[in-house]
């Protein structure tokens, strides 16, 4: 067999080319650097263009029925967290008068491995009540999270924490006592690493997140398995009408209050706040969304090829939606949140729906759920429910 010849490069020209000025490393024929410092590919822009979403809806296709049926199996498909019937098996723990209602402490099987804690709020009155699912943020706050919906009255620390939550985002107000009083049973459940399912600091949240892969499993698939099984606990007490059940939530919270809402029959009006936005609009320099870390609870891997995030939103049309924010939110780009606008309304529209889906922007604000954005959000909900 003949053999080529090979001729051995000099060290110092070899080293020259592979370490030498950015344009050599080019004209060598290859990246250099290959990651920029937003810890993003340097052909981002090259994957974007491929996000062609084919799986949105298309007024064309004729039949939203059967595209929502396809959608949600998407969806289901890579959540990587299977469907779940485990018993609910209620036990309410604690029961005390409030002003006008009762404050219950309740457990229950959200799913077949976790039993969890959940704060109830449940009008004076025979019933049965409109309810709201109640959904918190993310907030690198992980000691409170149910509480930053609902006040502790059983946990004076996590009380005062969660007042001094309130008011940098909530106008002082809790939420949960907000939409009682206006006659809604409420439920708050925290989620994965927040309030007594805690345990979780900000650095940690990847490796999380990467051991649930491991596992065979999803961080992201997870929450929204466990916030649909909630609705349907909500759905399913006495106390609650079950075609009258919304899901409410700010900031992460806005973000799983669409997602239960696509993924869960049970809710029947939502109440987004804060987390709405087209994802290629959304990845540009300095989005938090590019540190990782948060984004995990949000992400499902591969779900993006198919559906944009106000894709994923649609499967709820045509029921009732309200998303709102402030102009100045600095986790969402005006492109971002005009994209995603855009997409709904001609969803909704498309259905002849377009008087059940409210956008709102507000000028001046920026990444809260004050009292003026809770007025319209409620005076909107009690329209719908």
């Amino acid at each position: 067999m003949k053999r080529r010849a090979v001729m051995a490069l000099p060290a110092v020209a070899l080293g020259s080319r592979l370490s030498g000025l950015p344009e050599a490393r080019a004209a060598a024929g290859f990246e250099s650097p290959s990651v920029d410092a937003g810890n993003l590919p340097v052909f981002a822009e090259q994957l974007k263009a491929e996000l062609t979403f084919p799986m949105a809806w298309r007024a064309r296709e004729g039949n939203f029925p059967a595209w929502r049926r396809r959608a949600r199996a998407k969806v289901e498909e890579l959540l990587w967290q299977p469907p779940d019937a485990t018993p609910f098996d209620v036990e309410i723990v604690d029961d005390q008068p409030g002003d006008g209602y009762r404050k219950r402490l309740l457990l229950f099987n959200v799913t077949r491995h976790s039993r969890v804690r959940a704060s109830m709020l449940v009008p004076d009155g025979p019933g049965p009540f409109p309810a709201a699912l109640l959904l918190h943020d993310h907030g690198a706050r992980f000691d409170i999270g149910k509480e930053k919906m609902i006040e502790p009255w059983y946990d004076e620390t996590r009380r005062v924490s969660a007042q001094g939550w309130a008011d940098k985002y909530f106008s002082g107000r809790f939420v949960g006592a907000q939409l009682v009083a206006r006659g809604y049973a409420v439920l708050a459940v925290d989620a994965l690493g927040w309030g007594d399912r805690g345990g979780l600091v900000y650095d940690n949240q990847q490796a999380l997140a990467s051991n649930f892969y491991n596992l065979g499993s999803s961080l992201a698939g997870l929450v929204a398995r466990e916030d649909a099984r909630a609705a349907a606990l909500l759905a399913s007490l006495p106390e609650v009408n079950p075609h009258r059940v919304a899901a409410v939530g700010f900031s992460m919270g806005g973000f799983r209050a669409w997602q239960v809402a696509a993924l869960s029959d049970h809710i029947a009006a939502t109440v987004s706040a804060c987390w709405m936005t087209g994802l290629r609009e959304m990845m540009v320099p300095g989005n938090n969304t590019l540190r990782g870390q948060s984004a995990f609870y949000m992400l499902h891997p591969g779900l993006w090829r198919h559906l944009d995030i106000p894709d994923v939103a649609s499967i709820a049309a045509p029921r009732p939606m309200f998303v709102t924010d402030g102009a100045e939110d600095p986790l969402f780009t005006a492109a971002g949140v005009g994209v995603a606008h855009d997409k709904l309304r001609a969803v909704w529209n498309s259905q002849r729906a377009g008087h059940r889906l409210t956008t709102t922007i507000w000028p001046g604000l920026g990444h809260v759920f004050v009292a003026e954005m809770q007025d319209a959000a409620y005076a909107w909900l009690d329209r719908q429910l």
